[in-house]
């Protein structure tokens, strides 16, 4: 098991990306998992929709995992840690990469117009742990 020294958004009970299944998101259909269906990995709780997704998940779990702690990967690309809307997402080259829309925009498009130096970036800050809760 790897340790990361970057934080995960997860809410008080240790609960990520929302409950949402993260296997789901690979299936193109992202769905909320069952509270009784969990795996926890790196201090964060997952929930999924059923038995298998969660065999699969324990199997290779860093496959699964959102990308940048399952923060807004717009927002982290700038130095910062956003929360996401969990139906908000992107899978590119078998990684999933959450985004926030909210109240101020959704950052998805901004994302996919510049994915590259995005993620680069993104990737920077996230290696340097320089990031600021937003």
């Amino acid at each position: 098991m790897t340790t990361t020294t970057n934080p995960i958004n997860m809410n008080e009970q240790g609960i990520a990306i929302q409950g949402y299944d993260p296997i789901s998101y690979f299936a193109d259909n992202p769905v909320a998992g069952n509270p009784q269906i969990t795996s926890t990995y790196d201090g964060a709780t997952y929930y999924f929709i059923s038995e298998e997704n969660k065999a699969q998940f324990e199997t290779t779990p860093e496959q699964y995992i959102p990308q940048y702690g399952g923060f807004c990967a717009v927002a982290v690309s700038e130095g910062k840690l956003v929360p996401v809307n969990p139906e908000t997402y992107k899978v590119t080259n078998g990684k999933l990469y959450l985004f926030y829309n909210g109240e101020q925009g959704n950052t998805k498009p901004q994302w996919e117009a510049d994915e590259t130096t995005l993620r680069n970036n993104a990737d920077a800050h996230w290696e340097k742990g320089d990031l600021t809760p937003a």
